[in-house]
């Protein structure tokens, strides 16, 4: 992890923008799952806070989220990929090996791709992406590049992607200590959340009962009273450069 021109970056892809603003990204991927899709566009409509959603092709092609993806781009928030089939690029182990071939990576991509364009995305508008399980390696950055589409990840330090976590997983989380953890992070730093790509879920699936997407009304409302604005992560990055600069 390194900072470079005020951008922090990891493994070749921006994880967090400057930090000399008190402007926030909210960001939400979908998958398998996203019955709470609907409660996150009512909190943002709420605050008039614009967000940025990365769905799978599986999301996409759901019947049951059509009205949905509909409205997201109706009121105007920022949609963008999340892969077709959801593969998993790297080991948890061990980063440093690629699990798919560069073909495979560009097939899956361009699907994805191609879902988006057909409910309504403009190709040409479509400059970042969030990799499935958010877990990636220099490849695939480079290979998204090739595809002239950058790669970025959620900024870490809170727990706020936790919010997947299932009542029996070891690593399961509650929606009050994710919350906190958000807060927490903010006040214990000096420059807070400032520049944050923040990352929770459209969905959990039956296997959660506390989803955090009923927290998400007062999170906006907490973190806006403290000062935050909230831009689309095509706002928030907009100066980005497409790669890590050298020594960075």
């Amino acid at each position: 992890m390194s900072n470079s021109g005020d951008y922090t970056w990891d493994h070749g892809a921006i994880i967090r923008a400057p930090r000399n603003e008190k402007k926030i990204a909210l960001i939400f991927t979908g998958g398998d799952f996203g019955e709470g899709t609907e409660t996150v566009l009512d909190a943002l409509k709420d605050h008039a806070a614009p967000g940025s959603f990365f769905f799978t092709g599986d999301y996409l092609r759901n019947e049951a989220h059509q009205k949905s993806i509909a409205r997201l781009l109706r009121e105007g928030h920022y949609m963008g990929p999340h892969s077709d089939g959801h593969p998993l690029y790297c080991p948890w182990d061990d980063r440093s090996k690629t699990l798919v071939t560069r073909e495979e990576f560009h097939r899956d991509l361009e699907k994805n791709l191609a879902d988006l364009e057909a409910a309504g995305v403009r190709r040409t508008s479509i400059r970042w992406w969030i990799p499935p399980y958010e877990w990636y390696n220099e490849d695939i950055v480079r290979w998204s590049l090739e595809m002239d589409i950058q790669l970025f990840n959620f900024t870490p330090g809170t727990l706020s992607n936790a919010d997947y976590t299932t009542d029996d997983a070891p690593n399961y989380r509650s929606s009050e200590t994710i919350y906190r953890s958000i807060l927490d992070y903010e006040s214990q730093h000096d420059d807070g959340l400032n520049g944050f790509l923040l990352l929770t879920h459209v969905g959990s699936g039956p296997g959660r009962r506390d989803k955090f997407h009923h927290r998400l009304h007062s999170l906006v409302a907490e973190l806006a009273g403290r000062g935050y604005t909230f831009e689309r992560v095509d706002q928030l990055l907009r100066n980005a450069p497409l790669e890590q600069p050298p020594n960075g």
